[in-house]
């Protein structure tokens, strides 16, 4: 891993031997809970296992001691390529790492290599500014991505879970799903998403139909009749109103009393009954 991904991880300067490479059975070491990277390319996975086989691991993994086993902090894929060729060990340096370092370590050496979904791309960020208890800003200069990267890509965990499914398994791109986001429902993002899968939209004409909904809701919005405020001076007769059925019912009548407040009056139904409660 590059320097600087270690000052990320540790603020200063390891005092590990990281340049021992060791060799490890592969069945001692698991998965990092902390993997950012949830769907494995198998025929990726057997293209580099062909690599490996002709030309051996060239970068060992990393890994740390936890639990009688080892886990794995970088090197999945290469873990995965050498378990399918059936070899029963693979050369790695070991760290000694606590688990903030660990999952910082697993995300950025994901997020420095090509591959990952914008899901999950986006899930590493969140964890990232979560570990460390950074800005948006802070993260981008840590990254050196632009600050406007880090947000959109964030934007997209707003999504239904519907949507981001589409788009970990890339029936849709970023663009699509950004585009749904100016809709101001989830039912209308799945509606559109449906849409737009089962009719092979591209991102423009996916924009298209978004504006045409919003306009639709707008117009709709704008037809609705609303409701005038009260002046000083009807509210005042209102409370008069209420204020007088309060007085009443003190004496002992149960009144009945419908308030109803339409366009343009405000209507009471009062029933007072003709045979009052006895009283001692």
């Amino acid at each position: 891993m590059k320097e600087p991904l270690g000052r990320f991880i540790s603020g200063r300067e390891s005092t590990v031997d990281t340049t021992q490479v060791v060799d490890i059975d592969v069945n001692e070491i698991v998965s990092n809970p902390f993997q950012p990277r949830t769907v494995f390319d198998e025929e990726s996975i057997g293209e580099l296992a062909r690599t490996i086989q002709t030309h051996g691991v060239i970068q060992p993994i990393v890994v740390r001691r936890r639990n009688g086993a080892y886990e794995l902090i970088a090197g999945e894929r290469r873990w995965r390529a050498v378990k399918r060729l059936g070899w029963t060990t693979i050369p790695a340096i070991v760290r000694d790492m606590n688990d903030a370092q660990t999952a910082s370590a697993a995300l950025i050496e994901n997020l420095q290599r090509e591959g990952l979904t914008p899901i999950e791309e986006a899930v590493a960020y969140q964890q990232l500014l979560e570990l460390h208890g950074l800005t948006q800003e802070s993260l981008a200069q840590r990254l050196g991505k632009g600050q406007s990267t880090i947000a959109n890509k964030l934007r997209l965990l707003n999504l239904p879970a519907g949507v981001q499914e589409a788009l970990l398994n890339r029936r849709v791109t970023e663009r699509h799903a950004r585009a749904l986001l100016a809709l101001p429902s989830e039912e209308l993002q799945m509606k559109l998403l449906a849409e737009t899968i089962e009719r092979g939209w591209n991102v423009k004409q996916l924009e298209e139909r978004v504006k045409a909904t919003i306009s639709k809701l707008e117009r709709q919005t704008r037809g609705r009749p609303k409701k005038r405020g009260l002046s000083r001076d009807v509210r005042l007769a209102v409370n008069t109103i209420r204020q007088s059925l309060d007085m009443i019912e003190k004496t002992g009548f149960s009144i009945l009393c419908e308030e109803k407040d339409e366009e343009d009056f405000v209507e009471f139904v009062i029933r007072v009954p003709k045979h009052s409660p006895v009283t001692n």
